[in-house]
């Protein structure tokens, strides 16, 4: 039981996944009997006054302490009370406690363990102490403090057990929620612009339902057993309600006389709890069977970049090494001005160390530039920095980020959401980690169009069957309510793109948004990303590894080495005639059919990790035209391009 609480099981996806888990738990003989056992005690407890035999609180003082007898079935209690009446009568009680106490536990603890996991950070170490200091406190003395402070009630008594349980719940959506948030859905949630409460429970909580309905099962078993034992104590209801806790702590007192008395209730108290266990196993078996192999590169959970006030933002700005930062943007066209961004690592002991280094790079109105690299070049952390999405411990250290002449450094969260969507769209690399696997396609089509364009839900369903056209999904308007796994890759990256393009941002970031797809679907989608370009005006960043992607939809190219622009410039004449050794050490790397050569040339050695790249030219280890000046000065961007003999080398590429 206790792994069913801690394993995250994945709620099902749409009416499909819940038809599939109903059909599993109808092969557990188990679980079927045991739901049908609680189901009969809801209808017991909703006819109650009807199917009783006698009134529950009618005194019979000539027939005290019976067995059972014809007239009374299952006997009488001290006051000559029937038995059988008042078991019927307590299942309302019991089932009404359990429920409302659940309730309440969930009121309280999923939205708390969704704030702390989601926040991360300071929240999280706080919270995940007070969730410690709770716990040491036994639950049962919670239960009385808190009855002895408000008094007995039914009221009362469904907020003191709930009081019990809510740490659980927030403990456990804490730990699925450090999960959940670091998935490329929760991202793109972000980029479209939602509120954080949006982001929480419209996106994350209804990934919670499996964990959610196995833990909500267990305790609702469990809440039976802590109002019995309260009742027993006399700390639940007033002794005349009928309550099987009530009943059982009477029987104690005269089982002497007559030990039938503590059977009836003892059976039921047993056998509702037995059952909720039941159900909480087979509810977890059957949605275990709904895991899925993860599409994607697992993520490292985040918590995103702290807000910069304005005081540090200034500073940034005046901090960029090298960078042309004071007025207003250099290209009367730009969209998007990266000017000498440094972003770093911060480790425990406070040592700094340069994820991204002193990079500067522009993109006009209606232009796409290609950002290229070998993996651990920096290209993905440059657009977390534009986005405002950088991972923990990591922090923007200089530099000016200007979106249509707007500084983003400093914006605070609620500002950057109003950027996002609207200013900055982005399309991942893998759309089924992108896309909510809970969430019909429509409702988050609808999402950003909903949070920017103030569209009311008909308009923006209709604009969203629209979006789906037009990215060329057929039937648009029935496939808006089919869910991610019912795509192809090649159909959810053009919802992915529908959903990035939904707002009309001025500017799209492709991280490796065709890499994961093959040759026909990937030609597909670039000349889709390029149409778009040219109806909406939309400028592109497009991160990739693929030079035959750079070379087909590009019209400049950015090169990124150990975190630093290495050359920039026109794609046919960077690719025809490049200017630093590892541009030319990619292209002659880059397999074409036009090339016969024995062996294909590759690049000695890896790129340097963080906190290991050389001083001076970062590529100067692995470079064949390296000389001593190389390693012993900064070597900085001058005319596009960052080497110290640009001027003197002439590099062959192979011509194709």
């Amino acid at each position: 039981m206790s792994d069913l609480l801690t394993e995250h099981v994945p709620a099902p996806s749409g009416s499909a996944g819940s038809r599939r888990v109903w059909r599993r738990l109808v092969r557990q003989p188990m679980t079927m009997a045991s739901i049908a056992f609680l189901l009969l005690l809801v209808v017991v407890a909703l006819i109650a006054p009807l199917i009783a035999p006698y009134d529950p609180l009618a005194e019979d003082f000539d027939a005290v302490l019976l067995g059972p007898t014809a007239e009374h079935l299952l006997g009488t209690d001290e006051m000559g009370r029937d038995t059988l009446s008042r078991l019927l009568y307590g299942t309302r009680v019991a089932l009404l406690v359990a429920f409302g106490s659940v309730v309440v536990a969930m009121a309280i603890g999923v939205p708390l363990g969704l704030l702390l996991g989601y926040r991360g950070g300071w929240w999280d170490r706080l919270g995940s102490r007070a969730f410690d200091v709770a716990d040491a406190l036994p639950g049962m003395l919670v239960g009385f403090a808190v009855i002895t402070i408000l008094g007995r009630g039914l009221l009362n008594l469904i907020v003191a057990i709930g009081l019990i349980f809510c740490m659980s719940f927030a403990r456990m959506t804490r730990a699925v929620t450090l999960a959940e948030r670091g998935k490329l859905y929760v991202d793109a949630a972000r980029v479209a612009g939602l509120r954080t409460p949006e982001i929480l429970f419209l996106q994350v909580l209804p990934n919670l339902t499996g964990p959610l309905l196995v833990q909500g099962a267990v305790f609702l078993g469990s809440a039976i057993g802590v109002e019995a034992a309260l009742s027993f104590l006399g700390l639940g209801l007033d002794s005349e309600v009928p309550t099987w806790g009530g009943m059982l702590g009477v029987a104690a007192n005269e089982q002497a006389q007559q030990p039938f008395l503590p059977f009836p209730p003892g059976v039921a108290i047993v056998a509702a709890v037995l059952a909720f266990n039941l159900v909480s196993d087979g509810i977890g078996d059957a949605l275990a069977g709904e895991r899925r192999k993860p599409a994607g590169r697992p993520r490292r959970p985040r918590t995103g970049a702290a807000p910069v006030d304005g005081a540090r933002a200034a500073a940034l700005v005046k901090g960029a090494p090298g960078a042309a930062v004071d007025g207003g943007p250099t290209r009367p066209d730009a969209v998007l001005e990266v000017r000498g961004v440094t972003v770093d690592l911060v480790r425990p002991e406070g040592e700094s160390v340069p994820l991204v280094q002193d990079v500067s790079l522009s993109i006009g109105r209606a232009e796409v530039v290609g950002l290229l690299g070998e993996s651990g070049s920096g290209k993905s952390m440059l657009a977390r920095s534009v986005l405002g999405l950088l991972p923990p411990a990591t922090r923007l250290a200089a530099g000016s980020i200007l979106l249509e002449g707007r500084e983003l450094v400093g914006l605070s969260e609620r500002q950057l959401r109003e950027v996002r969507g609207c200013g900055i769209g982005v399309v991942f690399q893998d759309p089924m980690a992108a896309l909510s696997p809970v969430h019909a396609i429509g409702s988050q089509l609808c999402e950003p169009l909903r949070a920017h364009l103030k569209l009311s839900r008909p308009a923006a369903r209709e604009r969203a069957a629209e979006l789906l056209h037009r990215v060329g999904v057929e039937d648009p308007k029935r496939r808006l309510d089919d869910y991610p796994h019912q795509f192809s890759g090649g159909m959810a990256q053009r919802v992915a793109i529908a959903m990035a393009l939904a707002a009309e941002p001025r500017l799209l970031i492709a991280d490796e948004a065709t890499s994961a797809l093959d040759v026909t679907t990937q030609s597909q989608v670039i000349d889709l990303l390029l149409d778009l370009r040219e109806e909406f005006g939309t400028a592109i960043l497009m991160i990739t590894h693929d030079l035959g992607v750079v070379a087909e939809s590009c019209d400049r190219a950015a090169v990124m080495y150990a975190g630093q622009i290495v050359e920039i410039g026109e794609v046919k004449p960077l690719f025809s005639r490049p200017r630093h050794p590892y541009t030319a050490a990619l292209l002659a790397a880059n397999p074409s059919d036009d090339v016969e050569v024995e062996r294909l040339p590759t690049i000695p050695g890896g790129v340097p990790l963080a906190g290991q790249w050389p001083s001076g030219c970062h590529f100067a280890n692995r470079c064949t035209h390296s000389r001593e000046g190389c390693t012993q000065h900064h070597v900085p961007l001058a005319d596009d391009v960052r080497c110290l003999r640009a001027n003197e080398l002439i590099l062959e590429v192979l011509k194709r």
